[in-house]
Formats: structure tokens, sequence, C-alpha cells
């Protein structure tokens, strides 16, 4: 039976899975960038480390620190156990064993813990969702989403796909979202008509492959870009 979910988890990516996964410049890097339910990655605290001005989104930032990490145990063990027993739906390349990726992914949420209190009370950390942004248009230069559009296709429907990525391309002036498979490794259901209605409505979209494969087949992400300004 192939890996899957029946709702959102918190698993978080390190700062540098997200470079690989959104093939981020150093000029990306530079940008004002929003991720979009980044739940408790390490993105935001090492690029804000790094000088970088980065605001991530995501409900389970409503919960405090204790709650998160208690969120994080109660479901931890559970996905390990999923991946183990869909190991052959993973490339063991850059991680080799379902050990290893716990080991990874716990290293990534520990960071996220860290920082988690001071980013909220800097503003980095806020509990809003898609498919509603409490920006002004164009606010920032780059919008992320990492594993939740696309992935979760058979939870969230087309309509919610299209009003998150017309949202997500209202206040950013170019939108990644990663990857464009599903739970299970398939192409997401919704790709291709996604695909078709944001090209009707002028917008430049490009399927780009990435130097990153974790999921076999997640090799590639969805690129938006604006339409030129009348």
């Amino acid at each position: 039976m192939a890996f899957t979910l029946d709702r959102v988890v918190p698993w978080g990516r390190s700062f540098d899975e997200y470079v690989a996964m959104f093939a981020l410049t150093e000029a990306d890097l530079q940008d004002r960038i929003l991720g979009c339910g980044d739940g408790p990655a390490a993105f935001n605290c090492t690029l804000t480390q790094r000088g970088g001005r980065v605001v991530s989104l995501d409900p389970l930032y409503q919960f405090s620190t204790t709650e998160i990490r208690d969120r994080i145990r109660d479901t931890f063990d559970d996905i390990l156990q999923k991946v183990s027993d869909n190991a052959r739906d993973f490339v063991w390349d850059a991680i080799a064993s379902p050990e290893q990726l716990g080991q990874v992914r716990q290293a990534a949420m520990d960071e996220f813990l860290a920082d988690y209190a001071v980013g909220q009370a800097e503003g980095r950390y806020l509990p809003h969702a898609l498919p509603t942004l409490p920006f002004a248009d164009r606010s920032f230069d780059l919008a992320l989403c990492s594993h939740f559009l696309l992935l979760y296709s058979a939870q969230l429907d087309l309509a919610f796909h299209i009003a998150s990525l017309l949202e997500m391309a209202r206040v950013a002036s170019e939108v990644r979202i990663f990857p464009v498979v599903e739970l299970g490794n398939a192409r997401s259901r919704h790709l291709d008509p996604l695909i078709a209605t944001l090209r009707d409505r002028g917008y430049t979209v490009e399927i780009v492959p990435v130097a990153y494969e974790f999921q076999r087949g997640g090799h590639e992400m969805l690129r938006l870009t604006q339409p030129l300004l009348p």
C-alpha cells in the first residue's frame, strides 16, 4: 500500500532542503520571502540568522512551543513507521535510512522550536492559513509552499488549490510549490487543470526540475510568475 496520511502533520525540513527543493539562488535569498504552510521547518530560523527577510504562515503557530513539541512527538513515530513500511517510495541517497530521516527531521524541528518564541515575537511566525493571506498586494518577492499544496491533493480539492495559488500570486511576484506529486507519488490530480486555469488568468506557469528528490518522482516544482502589469 502506498504511503499516505489522512491529515496534514507537523514534519519540518531543513534550510538546505528548502534551498534544493526550490532551487533558491543567493539572489533569491535576498528577496522578501513568504513561506505558506511552513510548519516546524528550520528555513525561517536559519535564513533570519543569515540576515534574510522571511515570514512563515501556518495554523500550527496558534499553539505554544510546548504544544507543538507534543504534536510532533505524538505523530513522529507513526510517520517514520509509514516511511519504513513504504521504503520503496523514497530515494535513499542523501538520506540513507528511515533512522537517519528521523534524525534529520528532528534536528530541523528542534532548530525551529528553539527559534519559535523569538520568531513569534518578531512577527516571523504567524497563525494564518491559505487560501486567505493577511497582506497587501505584492508584499513579497517570492512565496514558497513546501509539502502542502499538491501533495495533499486527495484531501484538498481543486477549488482550494486555485484559490490558494491566486492568493499567493496576489501577495508575491513569484510563487514556487514543491513537490508536484501527491502522497503516494502520483502526479497531482489537480496539476493540469490548475495550470490551465492559471494560464487562462495570464500567469506564466512552469514545471521546473530541481536537484532534490526524496519522495520518489518528487523532483520538480511549480513556478508561477505574475502577468505583466499594464
